[in-house]
């Protein structure tokens, strides 16, 4: 793998069971660090953490919260263990506001400020699940666009060797930074920057992981994912209306990119610049 880039680094500019419509592409088609938030020891952030082992409390701290959350997420159909056991770890109730933290473990997606909204645990779970794709061990190094409250960047900290993760509005990318200090995954690395872009001094990347939906997939992140790596992202859908949204597999192949287009999600849009 290659060295990891010095930081702080700057950039200067950015659930219905599979029903999927493969297209074969023989080429790309498509268009402070920081927060170290790590668990205890090493071997900690190797293995996925159960849900039982989670620490116990009262409230939304307890970990039966969480638990019925997972649950749930069972119940849709969600089966890697690895994700199950990272959403279990992760408290979400740290990443929404105050006044919504009674909802923090519901299905739903919740507002975070700036016109954007933390993703369903559903979602979330998902998208994971896809990006994992059945593998045994932990996947390699993770580039999530969009960080912003941080909590999907955390469940890929457990999920993952490494994780970039960048945010084009600067309130954000402060409040993610805020929100998992408490956690110190060292793993894990938060850069303001614009995301269509993607972030080459990290690449390749094992993995690619988008929360935000375009007309297509940046030309940059199909470059910057390693050959055999896996993206996932939404992607309005053509000819849809009122910008419809689909979930996108884009797999990395030596024969060229294979397309997986599955359910209908709904993201906000993506945009290039910072702000």
């Amino acid at each position: 793998m290659k060295q990891r880039p010095s930081f702080p680094a700057k950039l200067d500019s950015t659930l219905a069971r599979n029903r999927p419509n493969t297209v074969g592409v023989n080429a790309p088609a498509m268009a402070k660090p920081a927060v170290t938030a790590s668990p205890a020891t090493p071997s900690e952030r190797v293995r996925p953490v159960a849900v039982a082992q989670v620490s116990q409390g009262h409230g939304m701290e307890s970990s039966a919260v969480r638990a019925r959350m997972v649950q749930k997420l069972a119940g849709q159909g969600i089966t890697d263990p690895h994700v199950l056991g990272a959403m279990g770890s992760i408290e979400r109730h740290r990443f929404v506001d105050s006044a919504l933290i009674n909802q923090a473990y519901e299905d739903t997606s919740l507002p975070i400020g700036l016109g954007q909204t933390i993703s369903k645990p559903g979602v979330v779970s998902r998208m994971a699940e896809l990006l994992r794709n059945g593998q045994v061990g932990k996947l390699g190094r993770v580039l999530e666009i969009g960080t912003g409250c941080g909590y999907q960047a955390a469940v890929l900290s457990l999920l993952a060797t490494e994780v970039y993760s960048i945010e084009r509005l600067r309130g954000l990318h402060d409040r993610a930074r805020e929100n998992l200090r408490h956690l110190r995954l060292a793993n894990l690395h938060l850069l303001f920057g614009d995301g269509m872009d993607g972030y080459a001094k990290g690449a390749p990347y094992a993995a690619i992981i988008a929360a935000a939906g375009g007309e297509a997939v940046p030309q940059a992140w199909v470059d910057q994912l390693a050959m055999g790596g896996r993206l996932v992202a939404p992607v309005v859908t053509a000819g849809a209306s009122g910008g419809a949204q689909a979930l996108l597999v884009l797999d990395k192949t030596p024969q060229g990119v294979r397309q997986t287009l599955l359910e209908a999600v709904h993201f906000v849009p993506l945009k290039s610049g910072i702000a």
